[in-house]
């Protein structure tokens, strides 16, 4: 468990706090591209880490993040005139462009120098996969985006889904490392009769690395006689885990602020593009970035599926976590738990974190920030390989753990 003060400082994330300070030196997922799909389009309010924002694509293409109030008395930009590469005010006409700079303030007088002695917060931004992630840190802190190996294929071929979790992100992230709960919330009976090392041994044994990327987590299951079933996840900070999902995804956690969160789940195929029936979450989510089922519908939980059909009684993988997090309160007072071998990932994730910010407390650098781009080389971030036997090590070469006595292995991805 963790002390009172160390759960105030890992679950909250506003601007000053030890891990808002932290979550500002990295990049993470602000909104979603089609928020704001083609230039001049309407603006968007954008909700992360406890900050007010507005987010538009100019009339060149560029993106802009911009703090949501105008400069001059505070009106919302979200109302603004999106045209000729600025964002303009409604109430007295002020016009921002991408950078921040005021380019007109047509009630002056044209004398006036007014516009060149205000200027209003600009946050970097870079786009990738359907995602558009912000920098809201130091500008002459600014690390170089990750180079993961899916930031390099085309569109076609990724997918990504948006959501609001109704608690803290650290609920969500703590979900995503942890992989004993998958013998468990997502159990599915009507697969029983299938190879499910999961279903068949339900106490993982983990082993973590430390990598320069963050945390590798490696559960380790016997299914029968001499099979080990290896699932590999990885935590990339400060967020994000990686995660063997029908293929590859990387699910992301950006505080909305402290209570709430969104989750953004990317997924990617490397050689083929993505069909709109693979998309399944999508269906779960509504246009306004909530889901169907929620605590105040009781997920649509049918008491019967979970008697005869499924261990939950609720649908989908999304929604399974959902109230296995939401349900625990807003920010889980983490001093009444009683952590078992099972959450030795869990507590990995926790540790680096706070260690982490405790590094940047003290004026330090903190660790998986990447400024030279010899060193901004991430294709060792692995998660699954499909494999039926084997040395198992052989199909992670990244990996430096080792195990003297692992035999022929069956290695697959369950969720």
């Amino acid at each position: 468990m963790l002390s009172k003060e160390e759960n105030d400082l890992i679950t909250r994330t506003n601007a000053g706090t030890p891990m808002g300070e932290l979550m500002r030196r990295f990049w993470v997922p602000a909104l979603l591209s089609s928020e704001i799909p083609s230039p001049d389009s309407a603006p968007v309010q954008v909700r992360i880490l406890g900050e007010e924002l507005v987010a538009f694509r100019d009339t060149d293409g560029r993106i802009g993040l911009l703090d949501e109030h105008c400069p001059h008395r505070g009106t919302s930009l979200v109302y603004g005139r999106n045209e000729q590469c600025g964002l303009r005010c409604i109430y007295h006409g002020w016009k921002m462009d991408v950078e921040g700079n005021v380019l007109d303030t047509p009630a002056e007088p044209a004398s006036s120098t007014f516009a060149g002695r205000v200027r209003q917060n600009a946050y970097a931004t870079h786009e990738v996969g359907g995602m558009i992630f912000a920098y809201l840190g130091p500008k002459e802190k600014q690390p170089l985006f990750p180079s993961y190996f899916w930031t390099q294929l085309p569109v076609e071929q990724t997918y990504v889904t948006k959501c609001v979790l109704e608690c803290n992100y650290l609920q969500g992230l703590e979900g995503e490392s942890d992989s004993a709960h998958l013998s468990f919330l997502h159990r599915d009976f009507s697969r029983e009769g299938e190879l499910n090392p999961s279903t068949i041994d339900t106490s993982p044994k983990y082993e973590i690395e430390e990598t320069d990327f963050g945390l590798r987590m490696i559960a380790l299951r016997n299914p029968g006689p001499d099979q080990t079933y290896v699932r590999v996840s990885s935590f990339t900070p400060p967020v994000s885990c990686w995660i063997p999902a029908r293929g590859k995804e990387v699910h992301f956690y950006t505080p909305i602020d402290d209570e709430h969160s969104w989750r953004f789940d990317f997924g990617f195929k490397a050689d083929s593009p993505v069909r709109p029936d693979e998309v399944h979450r999508a269906l779960q989510i509504k246009p306004d970035f909530h889901r169907f089922r929620t605590a105040e519908n009781g997920y649509l939980q049918d008491r019967d599926e979970q008697r005869a059909q499924t261990f939950t009684g609720i649908e989908d993988f999304l929604n399974h976590d959902a109230c296995a997090t939401e349900s625990m309160g807003a920010i889980y007072d983490r001093t009444r738990e009683h952590l078992g071998v099972s959450d030795k990932a869990v507590i990995a994730v926790r540790r680096w974190l706070i260690d982490a910010a405790r590094t940047l407390q003290r004026g330090e650098e903190p660790p998986g920030l990447f400024f030279d781009a010899e060193r901004n080389r991430m294709s060792h971030v692995d998660t699954i390989a499909e494999v039926v036997s084997g040395e198992w090590r052989a199909h992670f070469p990244h990996l430096t753990y080792s195990d003297p006595t692992l035999g022929p292995v069956t290695v697959g991805a369950t969720k």
